[in-house]
Parts: structure tokens; C-alpha cells; sequence
């Protein structure tokens, strides 16, 4: 059996224009940062993928700088990237998965790199095993629910799955159940917004937030009028790069009001401004009939809807959901979003026994 003391575990979060990272024992931190890369430092690189070497020296370089000894580190897990589908859990970083993470099936993204950065380093430490946990292309969909009006276009699963799972375990174990035994509805407000039903420890249906697909949110469309978006994109006003850049980065609140700030549009409104008000009610109404559509899902039998993300921390927002759902079962926030920790969580799950890392494929 692992002794508590040896239970340190290295997360890795690589995001577009950041790098956090974190050591923990077991899940308390020891030590967390947040390393901010500018424009010009990462525009010499012209693959993420390319940033590989870059990232992982500033890492080592601040775990140095802080004392942090890596001999006594037994798990690193990176933030999981685009993937194939795959079921929900821990997996071990192998060669499978590293030349999916180097040339992704599903496009790049900054994610990739947290599972390369994981086994890099742990293949320099004596007893250090590289994993990662929840990515968002993890698919537990019914198969009642990958279709989508036409079998060119099936639905497929992307979603906070890393926060989503954490958050419904944390709960889980907050009130003496297991997550395997629980039917949750769990809503992630963020730059994206999924919402997901969770049935028995699975994620049976959730919408696609990455590029089109349910609530709008502060920086995406969500779901659109499918023949206005046709006439969009061969109206020859727009090039598909521009489309999709309306769809995701340039959607939601930002189209309607120029920012993707909840908090800076959340200020308008306490100063009268009624379309901001407009427009940010609109995505709550929108998040709650997203959430009155996965309580079909699990035919109203809803242990609990619990809401967490950035936009949590706003109880003007979460109360007009609150006011629309309740009806459905018990609520419970959770505000913010700790990837870091949750990597950790998952980490610390192998490391004590409670489950073993799948393989990739």
C-alpha cells in the first residue's frame, strides 16, 4: 500500500495562451502555478504541437525555482486532448496515445501537449507514471442520442467531461452515494456551456459545446437556425475560416455584446443597460431548457442538478436557472472550476487502488 506521504502527484493543464500546472499530495496542493505565454512567444511555433519543448523547460525551470523535488512525484496527469472517443476514466499515456496527441484525429489544441508533457517527464523519474483523465472527447452517449435529423451529421460527445465527472463526484461522495448509483443533471458554465445527464455513472447525452450545439455562452453560438446558417455560408459575404470563428470565439455574448466577460456584462446590467439583460436572461433560459431536456433523458428521475463553471460564482445568473429547474430536483452549486485538482483526484485514484488506468487504443 502507497503511504499518504508518497502520494505526490505533478497535473498539467496546458491551455491556448497558458500553462498551469500544480503539485499535489494526494489532492491538497502543494503548489500551483499559472504561467501566461504572450503572442510573441508562442508565434514562432507553427504547430501547437511545436510548443512541446517550450512548455515542459518553463515547467521544470519553476519547479526548480520553488524546491519542488520530483523524486517524490508518482503520478503526473495531463489535461487529456482531442482524442478519439473514449469511455470516461484514467488511461496510461502510451505510444498509441502520444501519436494521436501529436497529429489528433480531431484537430489541434493545447490540450494535446498536457499528456506529452506528462510522459516526457515522467520517463526522467524512477517511479513516476504519466496518465491523463477525462478528456473532452469522452463518449458514454446512448446511441439513441447520436442521432441527429441525418446520418451525415450524427451527434457526437465533446464536453467539460474532466470538471463535469469531478463535480459529480465530489458531490457524490459529499452526501455518502456513489456516483455509479446517482442520476445527475450537471450544467458547466463556462466559455462553453455543456450540460450533461449523467445515468448511473455515465454521460448518456450531453450537448456538443465546442462548435454548435445547445445554450449559446459567452464566446459560442450553441444551436442555430439550420437554414439561416446555410444561407449564411453561401451567401459569398463570408469565408468558412470566418464562419466558424462566428460559431466559436466570436458567438454568444460576444456577437450580442461585444465581450465574453459574464461578470463585465453582469456590471451593465446592475447600470440599466435592458439589452444586456436581454441577452444574458436569454442564456440562462437557454441553459434551463437545455436541463428540462436531459431530465427526459433520465425520465425526471434526478438525484440532483448540480451547477459549476466560472459563472457559478454569479447568483443573478444561477438563480434564474434555479427559478426555471427546481422543479426537476434538488440543486446544488458548485462554483468555479479547479482542473488542477481534478487531475489530481483522478491521480490520487490510481495511486490509492480505487481503480486501474485503461488502455488507449
Amino acid at each position: 500500500m502507497v503511504q499518504p506521504e508518497e502520494l505526490r502527484i505533478l497535473t498539467i493543464n496546458p491551455g491556448s495562451t497558458s500553462t498551469k500546472f500544480g503539485v499535489f499530495v494526494g489532492t491538497d496542493p502543494l503548489y500551483i502555478k499559472n504561467i501566461r505565454h504572450t503572442n510573441e512567444e508562442l508565434e514562432p511555433f507553427e504547430k501547437i504541437t511545436d510548443q512541446f519543448g517550450f512548455r515542459k523547460d518553463l515547467i521544470l525551470k519553476q519547479l526548480e525555482q520553488a524546491e519542488i523535488s520530483l523524486e517524490q512525484i508518482r503520478a503526473i496527469v495531463g489535461r487529456g486532448g482531442l482524442l478519439k472517443p473514449i469511455e470516461s476514466g484514467v488511461y496510461a499515456v502510451n505510444d498509441a496515445m502520444i501519436r494521436d496527441l501529436r497529429n489528433s484525429p480531431l484537430g489541434e489544441h493545447a490540450s494535446n501537449l498536457g499528456g506529452l508533457i506528462a510522459h516526457d517527464i515522467a520517463l526522467s523519474l524512477p517511479n513516476a507514471s504519466a496518465f491523463i483523465a477525462n478528456p473532452v472527447v469522452v463518449d458514454e452517449l446512448d446511441d439513441i442520442a447520436r442521432i441527429s435529423g441525418h446520418p451525415l451529421l450524427p451527434r457526437i460527445s465533446i464536453f467539460h467531461a474532466l470538471n463535469q465527472k469531478a463535480t459529480a463526484r465530489l458531490h457524490a461522495k459529499s452526501i455518502m452515494r456513489r456516483y455509479e448509483d446517482l442520476n445527475l443533471i450537471v450544467v458547466h458554465l463556462g466559455g462553453g456551456i455543456t450540460v450533461g445527464a449523467h445515468k448511473k455513472g455515465r454521460v448518456v447525452d450531453v450537448n456538443q459545446g465546442l462548435d454548435g450545439d445547445g445554450p449559446f455562452s459567452p464566446e459560442r453560438t450553441g444551436s442555430l437556425p439550420v437554414g439561416e446558417l446555410v444561407r449564411l455560408c453561401y451567401s459569398g459575404k463570408y469565408t468558412q475560416k470566418e464562419i466558424l470563428k462566428m460559431i466559436k470565439g466570436e458567438g454568444g455574448l460576444v456577437a450580442y455584446l461585444g465581450t465574453n466577460s459574464a461578470y463585465e456584462v453582469e456590471q451593465r446590467i446592475q447600470k440599466g443597460d435592458q439589452y444586456a439583460k436581454l441577452i444574458y436572461d436569454a442564456m440562462a433560459y437557454q441553459v434551463s431548457k437545455e436541463v428540462g431536456a436531459m431530465a427526459t433523458v433520465l425520465h425526471f428521475q434526478v438525484d440532483g442538478i448540480l451547477i459549476t463553471g466560472g459563472i457559478a460564482h454569479d447568483k443573478y445568473f444561477v438563480n434564474q436557472i434555479i427559478e426555471r429547474v427546481h422543479r426537476i430536483g434538488p440543486i446544488h452549486v458548485y462554483p468555479g472550476e479547479d482542473e488542477l485538482k481534478a487531475l489530481a483526484m483522478n491521480g490520487l485514484r490510481i495511486l490509492s487502488g480505487e481503480t486501474v488506468p485503461k488502455v488507449y487504443e
